[in-house]
Formats: C-alpha cells, sequence, structure tokens
C-alpha cells in the first residue's frame, strides 16, 4: 500500500512537471530528480518493510520456541 502510494505521488509529480510553464530541458532535469528521489524513498522503504518482516519472524520464531518449552514443561510436571 505505501508503494503504492509512492507511485502514485511521483506519477502526479512527474504530471505537475510536464505541465508546468519552463524549458524542456529544467523539466527533463526535474523529472529526473524526482524519479531518483522517488527511487530513493521507495529503497527506503522497501529496507523498512524487509526490516520489519525479519524483525516479525524472530518474534514469532521466539514465541513458538517459547511455546514449545512451556508445553514440555507442563507435560513433565504431570508425568
Amino acid at each position: 500500500m505505501l508503494l503504492a502510494f509512492i507511485l502514485g505521488a511521483v506519477g502526479g509529480a512527474a504530471l505537475a512537471l510536464l505541465y508546468a510553464p519552463a524549458p524542456g530541458r529544467e523539466t527533463r532535469e526535474r523529472l529526473a530528480e524526482k524519479a531518483e528521489e522517488a527511487r530513493a524513498r521507495a529503497a527506503e522503504a522497501a529496507a523498512k518493510g524487509r526490516d520489519v518482516l525479519t524483525q516479525g519472524r524472530e518474534t514469532l520464531s521466539t514465541a513458538i520456541e517459547r511455546g514449545r518449552e512451556a508445553y514440555q514443561q507442563a507435560r513433565r510436571d504431570t508425568t
């Protein structure tokens, strides 16, 4: 969803620049700058997303391991 928002914002900015009264060279330079900024933001968002997924996996693994340990302890206590 964040990626769709970023792509929409970049597309809107590109259209705005195309319709702005400026010479072609300036417009192309601004488009290139905005595209580079968008790529950087998208890369940053992707990195954050990967970090969140990694952290989520680690949390889930820890929870599963603790659950197993609690189950095994409960079995030992009842036998």
